[in-house]
């Protein structure tokens, strides 16, 4: 049987009004009305129901968030940040997966809005001009965590990949490397061709150092794109010692592929990559990283997030988090 308000105030003898107050912990109950209210709710073993909640206060408390693909273990731990504050404010989460579609991601953003969500979280390797416009549009607050676009006008947080690629790029040139590759994922991506790449090229132009087209691998955010850029680059006659790569995935194929083919890292070839996920810890010689601090950058988005759907003054809605690179065995 479904317990509804009605039953709940019929059986303790008070207004549903009453309950209602109960139930969203309103002060302006007595306390021994409340103490029957509740005692009848654990009773009859109510449970509020949301949607008619949200329709009346025009609130859902209902945060929609969506992903690229989320069995990759960058945005999982993106989405774990978001959960714990959501969590903490109170907010519940619709987690949906778009499979790196463009077309997909617009539709799950009408059914997000459809639900009637509170707000967004939007995490996209590539944000195309009509997804920007359809963000601009939304009647509710959007943050992007872990995804950059154009104009900068939709608020974010990451970290300056740019700035990231270009110290792992000259950590390399300052150990006297000049044969240095980058293997990253798809160029139509911003975040990979205006922003990693400008930073590994603006590292070898200071450091005087050729750019070598064939030193530039493009692939996909898998390990097995990491296994076919070692194919390119071990065939080329004057093969890169160093690698940084723009996700862990990718640089786990590259040190594996070097290492099926009887190299050791890293003492014929040294590899830095980017994520700094727990895949970086997970293999032998660990994968010395840029560390994106992953867990904050979702729990900062969520935190940006909850200020503008409570209207709260929002100082800086262009978020850079601080990143380092973390030494590991993968380099010398």
């Amino acid at each position: 049987m479904n317990i509804t308000i009605y039953d709940v105030a019929r059986e303790a003898n008070v207004s549903m009004a009453t309950v209602s107050r109960v139930v969203n912990g309103n002060p302006n109950v007595k306390p021994a009305t409340r103490k029957k209210v509740l005692e009848v709710i654990e009773r009859l073993e109510y449970r509020p129901n949301a949607v008619a909640r949200g329709l009346a206060s025009k609130k859902t408390t209902t945060v929609g968030v969506i992903i690229p693909d989320i069995a990759n273990i960058f945005y999982a731990e993106l989405a774990r940040g978001i959960e714990d504050i959501a969590t903490m404010y109170k907010y519940n989460i619709i987690l949906s997966n778009s499979d790196q579609n463009v077309n997909k991601e617009l539709h799950l953003l009408n059914t997000m809005l459809g639900k009637q969500v509170d707000g967004l979280i939007v995490m996209s390797q590539n944000i195309t001009d009509d997804f920007v416009q359809e963000l601009k549009r939304s009647p509710v607050p959007i943050v992007l965590a872990g995804s950059i676009e154009e104009t900068k006008t939709i608020p974010s947080v990451n970290i300056d990949y740019r700035q990231a690629t270009f110290d792992a790029t000259t950590y390399f040139i300052e150990k006297g490397h000049k044969k240095i590759a980058f293997a990253m994922g798809p160029m139509r991506d911003l975040i990979n061709h205006g922003e990693k790449l400008v930073g590994y090229k603006q590292a070898l132009e200071k450091a005087g150092l050729e750019l070598r087209d064939d030193y530039v691998i493009e692939g996909g955010y898998t390990y097995e794109s990491g296994l076919e850029g070692w194919q390119k680059l071990k065939e080329l006659n004057d093969r890169p010692t160093a690698i940084v790569s723009g996700d862990d995935e990718m640089a786990l194929g590259v040190m594996h592929g070097a290492q099926d083919d009887g190299l050791s890292v890293p003492e014929d070839i040294e590899v830095i990559t980017s994520d700094n996920t727990k895949l970086a810890l997970m293999v032998r010689p660990q994968l010395s990283s840029i560390v994106q601090p992953l867990y904050d950058i979702g729990a900062v988005s969520m935190r940006l997030l909850t200020k503008y759907m409570n209207k709260e003054k929002v100082q800086e809605n262009i978020v850079v988090l601080p990143h380092r690179i973390e030494l590991r065995g993968s380099t010398k």
